[in-house]
């Protein structure tokens, strides 16, 4: 066993020694932890003297943030490169670690602490910081039963690691599934219309698997160039009905079926509900957002659905009358939508996506990257070193005025063993210490197509998105000017405002001199010309309205799971999505769809009754990115937009920070034109 003095994963010396750290070190560096850390509670509980910031909070902190430190390595570990060793660890403490924390929330004695602080003396003398972070705590205390009798207090505890393990299962059925599921094509023939990339991807693919042909799998950069680009339209129904019923009842494997997982889930969480005395989960999930109410919430997305409904029909009749009349398809199928949208918006715009995507090389893309955030922000980003978990995994520093603000790792490629999506997580905090200031970390996570031999990735335009997307979650916790850690960067801040710098970052990739800087054609390395520009800013909006359809869908059919609206109306989970698709989709989906087997958001990503915030910070990010607009993008706008919003983290209310930058509440005028949904 690893001595717990030399494990790596208790030297919070510097950054994670990844090189050095294996399955075998968890148990033995979480066990330490905690230990560390009931002694740490123990002393607080059992001291005399009265509660202030330097007995209460300052010891806890410290602690707990090397437990989260090392369990966030752990974590991270476990999503990006699972092996049997680290996810049987992984199950093995996570259950420690829940139960830990959710104690923790339920000490009495500690919530009367920081009760006494709020209502000390000294509390009008705090900072803005401490005072929101106390203020945040007492919420939390009273979220995890803190009040509650002892019998409901202990049942709580085991609601809390019940969810955990089943959350985890959930996600690590989608990755088995995901990774075992194959499909061998030996008949080149078979594969026309497929570009030249998927195909060495896919041969690739099937060379490491020592077959001959090619190999096409369920991680997105595999499957989905043949939905969008594969003429053989079996060979399109055989993946779509392969991804769309991964990890369910109707899958391959019956062992990594999440049906009665969802069941389990949600019952537990609408009992959580019920001992904190609310009427549901959603109404829990609230206390913390922006949103004021499930009523609120329910209105705002069925009338964004309401706007989007014409538009919506108008693409969907437009995509039908081409596939009949261009492509020969009278019956329209879910396998068909990508390949006639993608052979529809090529006659409109006379560009395909394959076309762009030889404008994006990985280093350019990178470097126009940074570029745009040292125009917004003043900081220069440098490469620099760091022990990774993969030899892909590439680490950055950010400096402001040649001084160290910010690091982050960036891990782009697809590959086994890693989870699908695209996510931002933080390493480490922002804070004060004796030291002087701790800098933040991130992790950036992508999963797209790994580059040939020889020849850099290349990016398609909404890959180049997601990138931007995911470095402005990473701005956020970054550029944080708050040295108080529980609301410095994201930590403190509203979930349905926390994509609000992601999504703002994301307006940028249609900004001419942003695409001149990050562009370079793999044949003659020229910059994207002007008139493909214009085409792909004609298209920008294409078919918004289906898209705005889905993201109301997919939020609503969660708000609902949550609301109290599947009890009370006695219905399945399947039901209640078939029935919500009835009322907002204007396109037919499949009966063995069961897409929700894999929604991981809501079943094990935190946007359990939050997966609205997508929609409700895109009102809040196309607001501000508004203000660029009128003001000619200048640098003071850069620099108030950094002060204002990514500056002070969750040191004040989301509402408070969009008005300081706005001048004004947020309004949904913006997110209308700018989706194309405005008269």
């Amino acid at each position: 066993m690893t001595n717990p003095n030399t494990n790596p994963l208790v030297d919070f010396t510097d950054l994670p020694r990844f090189d050095a750290i294996t399955a075998d070190d968890v148990a033995p560096a979480i066990t330490a932890l905690l230990e560390q850390c009931k002694a740490v509670v123990t002393q607080i509980e059992n001291d005399p003297v009265s509660a202030t910031w330097e007995n209460v909070v300052e010891p806890l902190e410290n602690a707990t943030e090397k437990l989260s430190r090392a369990w966030g390595i752990i974590s991270h570990l476990h999503g990006v490169c699972d092996t049997p060793e680290l996810r049987a660890a992984y199950n093995e403490n996570q259950p420690l670690i829940t139960e830990f924390f959710t104690a923790l929330g339920q000490n009495l004695v500690l919530f009367k602490k920081y009760q006494a602080l709020h209502d000390g003396p000294e509390f009008t003398a705090y900072s803005v910081p401490r005072k929101k972070i106390i203020q945040n705590a007492i919420r939390d205390f009273k979220l995890s039963g803190a009040e509650l009798a002892a019998d409901k207090k202990l049942r709580y505890a085991e609601i809390q690691e019940q969810v955990a393990a089943l959350s985890t299962k959930f996600s690590e059925n989608i990755l088995d599934a995901t990774n075992h599921y194959s499909l061998h094509i030996d008949n080149a023939e078979a594969l026309a219309g497929l570009p030249e990339d998927a195909l060495l991807a896919a041969r690739t693919k099937a060379e490491q698997a020592e077959q001959s042909g090619y190999l096409f799998g369920l991680q997105f950069p595999s499957f989905y160039p043949v939905l969008q680009y594969a003429n053989d339209r079996a060979l399109r129904a055989t993946i779509y009905r392969a991804n769309t019923t991964k990890a369910s009842d109707l899958g391959e494997n019956p062992e990594w079926d999440n049906t009665e997982l969802m069941q389990q889930i949600l019952a537990l969480r609408n009992e959580e509900a019920h001992l904190l005395g609310y009427a549901n989960f959603a109404q829990v999930s609230l206390v913390a957002k922006m949103a004021e109410s499930t009523e609120q919430v329910s209105q705002f997305l069925l009338d964004l659905a309401a706007r989007a409904q014409p538009f919506a029909v108008k693409d969907l009749e437009e995509l039908r009358h081409f596939a009949k009349e261009t492509l020969g398809l009278d019956d329209l199928q879910a396998h068909d939508i990508a390949y006639a949208s993608e052979k529809l918006r090529e006659q409109r715009y006379a560009f395909s996506e394959q076309e762009v995507k030889q404008y994006f090389p990985e280093p350019q893309v990178i470097q126009g990257l940074f570029s745009i955030t040292n125009t917004l922000y003043g900081v220069d980003i440098k490469p620099d070193q760091a022990s990774t978990w993969h030899p892909d995994v590439k680490f950055f520093r950010i400096e402001k005025n040649g001084q160290l603000i910010g690091q982050f790792y960036l891990d782009l490629y697809a590959r086994d063993g890693k989870q699908g999506g695209a996510w931002m997580d933080d390493a480490r905090g922002r804070r004060s210490t004796a030291d002087g200031i701790q800098t933040p970390v991130a992790y950036l996570t992508c999963n797209f197509t790994a580059p040939a031999a020889n020849a850099p990735a290349y990016f398609t335009h909404d890959e180049v998105i997601t990138l931007f997307h995911e470095f402005g979650h990473g701005l956020h916790h970054m550029l944080t000017q708050v040295d108080e850690l529980g609301v410095s960067g994201l930590s403190g801040v509203e979930w349905d405002a926390v994509e609000l710098p992601s999504q703002f970052m994301e307006n940028f990739c249609w900004e001419w001199e942003v695409l001149q800087q990050m562009s370079a054609h793999s044949d003659t390395g020229q910059p994207l010309p002007r008139a493909l520009y214009d085409k792909m800013l004609a298209a920008k909006n294409f078919q918004s309205g289906l898209q705005t359809l889905r993201q109301v869908e997919l939020s609503l059919f969660d708000m609902r799971l949550h609301d109290g609206y599947l009890e009370q109306h006695q219905l399945s989970v399947q039901a209640l999505l078939n029935q919500i698709r009835a009322q907002i989709s204007v396109m037919k989906t499949p009966e063995f769809n069961r897409f929700q087997h894999a929604f991981s958001h809501i079943f094990a990503g935190g946007y359990a009754a939050g997966y609205f915030s997508y929609k409700w910070a895109e009102v809040l990010s196309a607001d501000a990115y508004a203000a660029f607009e009128e003001a000619g993008n200048n640098a003071e706008i850069g620099i108030k937009f950094q002060k204002e919003i990514l500056a002070v983290g969750g040191s004040r209310t989301a509402l408070e920070s969009f008005i300081a930058f706005r001048g004004r509440a947020p309004e949904i005028d913006a997110l209308l034109r700018h989706s194309g949904m405005k008269s």
